[in-house]
């Protein structure tokens, strides 16, 4: 399959074999230079690949998104969001992770980008 970017309102998709290493010219097409990147305690070192690729456009790593987005994970991700001055988010994983992103920019108005490892449909459904 060719690689290709498709982009809808108000999703853009970037897909092809190897675009997680285009995470930081997507976040400088957005203006954003102070990361969250949020995982599963089971990726975080698929997180922590991210975070030293971004370098210093990573500001942090929130690695406890849980099944279901637990209201008490989404506080305490908030919490650290705030503590960091966060500008954008950076959710890599499955549905567990994508939920928490949006959840987060659901309260937060943040703009997030989204690097699926699973199908489960998370990434192109609404925060609704």
């Amino acid at each position: 399959m060719e690689p290709f970017t498709y982009t809808g309102l108000p999703a853009r998709v970037v897909f092809g074999h190897g675009t997680i290493k285009q995470i930081a010219k997507e976040l400088e097409r957005l203006g954003c230079s102070k990361a969250l990147v949020l995982t599963t305690p089971q990726q975080v070192s698929i997180g922590q690949d991210v975070c030293k690729d971004l370098d210093t456009l990573s500001v942090g790593r929130y690695s406890n998104a849980t099944m279901h987005t637990p209201i008490d994970v989404t506080e305490d991700a908030l919490k650290l969001l705030e503590r960091l001055d966060v500008d954008c988010l950076v959710a890599v994983g499955g549905g567990s992770t994508i939920g928490l992103g949006k959840a987060l920019a659901l309260r937060t108005d943040l703009p997030q980008i989204v690097v699926p490892t699973t199908y489960a449909g998370s990434e192109v459904r609404p925060a609704s």
